[in-house]
């Protein structure tokens, strides 16, 4: 559920970018061909360097950056911001609906565990650290001491890429829904 809608109309840059998440999500880093990526976007190859000089690598940070803009509107502002309960209420929310209650893989997470990790390190170790530590901030101001808020943010996030992973192995997207209902239930205070 977005926080904010916006009328103006994305740019082209910004209008393939979705195409090329999934393309990325599908295939991994490695396996996004040139012929995938024009296939799914419908752009040849001279559109396709126009919109990204840079190439792949390119359009790769541009997905990463998208997804990273998402995350901090609808999930870091929201746990770093106002009442810890409510935040982290959001959090769980926003997050079942970005990975559509288990039916879509983290595509950062395919980044940090592809071999061209290291080329988007900077990216995917922000991502994770920013969710970790707003995460953290917003289950102490609920009430959980530091050590313990620490503790449990990992905990969370380790549950929330773990149950998206097994949902997919298992080809049962309940999985997902199941584990955030119980990591939800670990939150609330006593």
């Amino acid at each position: 559920m977005s926080r904010r809608k916006s009328n103006a109309e994305p740019s082209p840059r910004a209008a393939v970018l979705p195409q090329l998440g999934e393309v990325f999500r599908a295939h991994g880093y490695e396996g996004a061909s040139l012929s995938l990526i024009t296939a799914a976007t419908g752009l040849g190859k001279g559109s396709l360097y126009h919109l990204f000089p840079g190439g792949k690598p390119q359009m790769a940070k541009q997905v990463l950056a998208e997804i990273d803009g998402w995350f901090e509107r609808e999930v870091f502002v929201p746990l770093r911001e106002g009442d810890g309960k409510a935040g982290i209420a959001q959090m769980f929310e926003a997050t079942d609906a970005y990975f559509r209650s288990g039916r879509r893989v983290c595509l950062v997470g395919v980044f940090a565990l592809g071999a061209a990790r290291d080329e988007f390190a900077e990216a995917v170790h922000g991502y994770f650290e920013r969710w970790r530590a707003a995460l953290a901030a917003a289950l102490r101001r609920a009430g959980h001491a530091r050590g313990e808020a620490a503790e449990l943010s990992e905990d969370i996030l380790a549950g929330i890429q773990g149950a998206l992973v097994l949902a997919r192995a298992a080809d049962d997207h309940a999985i997902f829904s199941r584990a955030l209902k119980r990591l939800a239930k670990r939150v609330a205070l006593k």
